[in-house]
């Protein structure tokens, strides 16, 4: 074998040396007699260098709304709150004075709805990694004395991607069936219930059809018969049913179906189908 050959060679031996050195953690291989596991996109961040609040990864504020160990706050205009939000979090008023694009909320109205505490656990959230309210918000949280200031920097985007399910407040609801014809809204009651009177324009999908897993039961047979959008997995999904808690069951399942723009009404359908008329 010729020396340029044998260079050659060699070279291409480092370099995949070290791309399983890069790549190790990500591929749960080792470069020796430890391998390394494998990270889950559910516990990343943005991890952007120079902030001065840190990040929560989507499974730390699961598990932060799940045990209720920390007050989030949705740092978004109460429009966009109102059409699809995290479960679960709260929204503000704007600071007054400050134009759109500067959008931030009002920190005395954080102050008021966490009565005077400012060492209560925070964590914020906006519209994504290139969203800024939520930065905005913290600089200001920690300006006026918040010691406890953390962001969910992935923002509600990267929150439905990651199979979480939202919430739309009334107000929203109305707005969706008012001005988008393309949403799809769904009745979460039993056959009999939906056949006795519904919202105008929905389609029934009992959660008593539930049933676990991919691909079963009621959601399964929604897919096959037209009452889910199966070609267009971003069309809105609104779920209203005799209560919140049935509404979620069913967005719940349909996300797990890889739809990801899927939200519960937490009222009851009755409530909703009075609003519209």
């Amino acid at each position: 074998m010729d020396m340029a050959r044998m260079k050659l060679m060699r070279k291409a031996a480092l370099a995949a040396a070290g791309l399983a050195t890069a790549l190790g953690p990500w591929l749960g291989v080792g470069t020796g007699a430890h391998a390394q596991a494998v990270p889950s996109i559910f516990g990343a961040t943005l991890a952007e260098p120079g902030q001065k609040t840190a990040e929560v990864s989507t499974v730390e504020l699961r598990q932060l709304l799940a045990d209720g160990h920390a007050t989030v706050f949705d740092a978004r205009p109460f429009k966009e709150f109102a059409l699809s939000h995290i479960p679960g979090a709260l929204n503000v008023a704007p600071k007054p004075g400050v134009p759109l694009s500067q959008y931030v909320s009002d920190v005395a109205e954080i102050g008021r709805v966490l009565r005077g505490n400012k060492g209560t656990p925070i964590v914020l959230y906006c519209n994504g990694p290139f969203c800024g309210k939520s930065k905005r918000l913290a600089t200001e949280l920690l300006a006026a004395g918040f010691t406890d200031v953390r962001r969910y920097q992935l923002g509600i985007p990267v929150w439905r991607a990651l199979g979480g399910v939202t919430e739309i407040q009334l107000d929203g609801a109305v707005h969706v069936h008012e001005a988008d014809r393309t949403a799809i809204f769904l009745d979460a009651r039993d056959p009999a219930e939906f056949a006795s009177g519904t919202l105008r324009r929905a389609r029934n999908l009992p959660a008593s059809g539930l049933k676990p897993g991919k691909d079963a039961g009621e959601v399964a047979l929604a897919k096959n018969d037209g009452r889910l959008p199966m070609e267009d997995h971003n069309t809105r999904i609104i779920v209203a049913g005799k209560n919140g808690g049935q509404a979620r069951a069913v967005a719940e399942a349909i996300v797990g179906e890889a739809f990801h723009n899927v939200a519960f009404f937490g009222g009851s359908i009755d409530t909703l189908k009075t609003a519209v008329r």
